[in-house]
């Protein structure tokens, strides 16, 4: 999926755009019934299996409703299909401010369409709220202060990868299949700064499409290299494919997935419970799908949720997690706004969450902002699929070291 150059030409034609658009005042009168909030999903194209977080979404704030809605007002979430494509997100964000009269933007999906709607949403000061998308560029308060992320950076993510080879393997030699754009190359970005002069044992990388059919022949080049640790950075239903197909080669090299892969219903399971065996990854938020949850409270109410309100054949996508979550730290946030649901107000109270802990995210995870840090959620936890559960293992990670290269 190569979206780089496309990509480019449509932030300098949004850039272009904003001196002809006709000015509107930054700050909109917030209606006494209800906050309009809206949102961006790849739900149809390349991308469409994490559709699943904005349905989530759609179902968390009608269940908020139910109850009451926030400080006396109803969410109204409008969300838009934009097909995995950054021009369409940019028309359907200008449409949902123009038309729709949002109050906010928040949790639309993807690098790329967060970008091209970046400079729009900051022109005209509206809130960009904890987009799903761990670019670090999402996260910059001083150039944008009103676009903020939500999750770990891929970056660091990749950091904690490297780490990890570091500590315990620091002699084995590496493979890499890595999807080919912006979410594989950053993440890819962070295993090459933390491993530093250990990049010299990456004996093979190769870089995928998102519609690749030829995952059997890049696992086969990656297999004869003769390395010891297979990384793969993409997306769930590619990764259980991987991982078939390294058990098919009868390959069985220690397997690191990134988080958004790590998903035991979407990944694990469907790749067979004992090819998995012994993937590391990282997480910050519970698997759905783990048994190692089903007596804990918070994941009971996220059961109780999925029956009531969002009615789907699968209540362990872990996709529809992240959303719940995402909708959850959202509501906080709303909830902080008291009476003044200005943007202003929103983006103020965005900035000033302290230790605040999502429902689903694993033990010791927080959430914390400030005007000068708009990435929410930092830690992640090291994790192990035994074949049934995922085992954590090591510390909760802050920060992940580099060596060799600045950060």
């Amino acid at each position: 999926m190569r979206v780089t150059g496309r990509l480019l030409l449509v932030l300098i034609a949004a850039f272009a755009s904003l001196g002809a658009m006709s000015q509107q005042r930054a700050e909109q009168p917030a209606s006494n019934e209800e906050i309009r909030v809206g949102n961006v999903m790849p739900y149809s194209g390349p991308l469409s299996e994490f559709g699943a977080i904005g349905q989530a979404e759609a179902a968390y704030f009608d269940m908020i409703n139910a109850r009451g809605g926030i400080n006396g007002r109803r969410i109204r979430f409008i969300t838009r299909d934009d097909n995995s494509d950054p021009a369409t997100a940019l028309e359907l964000t200008r449409n949902l401010v123009e038309t729709e009269d949002v109050h906010l933007m928040f949790g639309s999906f993807g690098t790329p369409g967060n970008l091209a709607t970046r400079w729009y949403l900051n022109e005209r000061k509206i809130p960009q709220l904890f987009v799903a998308s761990g670019d670090e560029e999402l996260s910059k308060a001083k150039a944008f202060p009103w676009t903020m992320g939500w999750q770990p950076s891929f970056r660091s993510e990749g950091r904690i990868y490297a780490n990890y080879i570091q500590a315990y393997y620091p002699r084995k030699k590496i493979v890499v299949l890595w999807q080919n754009d912006q979410f594989g190359r950053m993440l890819y970005k962070g295993i090459q700064e933390g491993l530093g002069d250990l990049n010299r044992h990456v004996l093979v990388d190769i870089a995928f499409d998102i519609a690749d059919e030829h995952l059997d022949g890049h696992v086969s080049i990656l297999k004869r290299a003769g390395a010891d640790i297979f990384v793969f950075l993409g997306v769930p239903s590619t990764a259980s494919k991987v991982i078939k197909l390294a058990a098919s080669f009868n390959w069985h090299p220690v397997f690191i997935v990134n988080d958004a892969s790590a998903s035991i219903a979407n990944a694990m399971a469907p790749a067979g419970l004992e090819n998995s065996a012994g993937v590391i990854s990282a997480a910050f938020l519970k698997d759905p799908s783990d048994p190692a949850w089903k007596d804990d409270p918070a994941m009971k109410d996220w059961f109780a949720f999925m029956d009531k309100y969002h009615r789907v054949e699968s209540t362990n996508n872990s996709a529809a997690l992240y959303g719940y979550a995402a909708a959850e730290a959202l509501t906080q946030v709303l909830k902080q706004c008291g009476d003044d649901f200005s943007r202003e107000n929103i983006m103020r109270q965005a900035a000033s969450l302290r230790d605040y802990h999502p429902s689903v995210a694993l033990p010791n995870i927080r959430m914390n902002t400030s005007p000068n840090n708009y990435l929410p959620i930092r830690q992640m936890r090291l994790v192990q699929f035994d074949g049934r559960s995922w085992q954590p293992f090591g510390e909760v990670i802050e920060t992940a070291f580099t060596e060799g290269a600045a950060r």
